[in-house]
């Protein structure tokens, strides 16, 4: 993986190099030194180890999913604000089996920092929510369950959510 700024400059003499390549008249060259720039602008924005572990958690392979998020080396500066968001969202799932209080404070800087998909958003909302149910946090519970039902619009968390409330009758 490239740090974000050796990206941009690739990006940048890859565009430099088309320039040239069209005032040539390699048209084609030219071209496909655009669409190789618009491949690192896109892994600019949308980081390579990120997506190949949302790719091995899709496939319930946690331990791949690990291995890629493990070779992010300082994610606080390699990632731009929303990967870094992603990259805790991920680090909270992988947690959340094991240490409930790392996976909460995973959950709560992938919020701060701020997820792109008002599911993923609703996700780690209902992951805060269990945890708070686990430790007996009930209102800090109640407001986090209808956080997240407010942001899935698709209904798709419905069944956790209604399975949660009825958990918290019972507490």
């Amino acid at each position: 993986m490239f740090h974000r700024y050796i990206k941009l400059g690739i990006a940048a003499v890859l565009f430099v190099a088309a320039v040239w390549q069209f005032v040539e008249g390699n048209i084609g060259n030219g071209i496909f030194l655009l669409f190789l720039m618009g491949l690192i602008i896109l892994l600019y924005f949308k980081n390579e180890y990120i997506i190949l572990a949302f790719f091995k958690l899709r496939k319930q392979d946690f331990e791949g999913a690990q291995k890629w998020l493990d070779k992010i080396k300082n994610p606080e500066t390699a990632l731009v604000r929303k990967q870094n968001g992603y990259y805790n969202y991920l680090m909270g799932i992988m947690t959340s089996q094991t240490n409930l209080n790392a996976s909460e404070k995973y959950m709560k800087k992938a919020i701060e920092l701020g997820l792109n998909m008002d599911q993923d958003l609703a996700m780690a909302k209902l992951q805060l929510a269990g945890i708070a149910m686990t430790k007996r946090r009930k209102i800090e519970a109640q407001k986090l369950l209808s956080e997240a039902q407010k942001l899935d619009k698709q209904g798709m968390l419905k069944e956790q959510v209604k399975m949660m409330k009825e958990q918290m009758k019972r507490m």
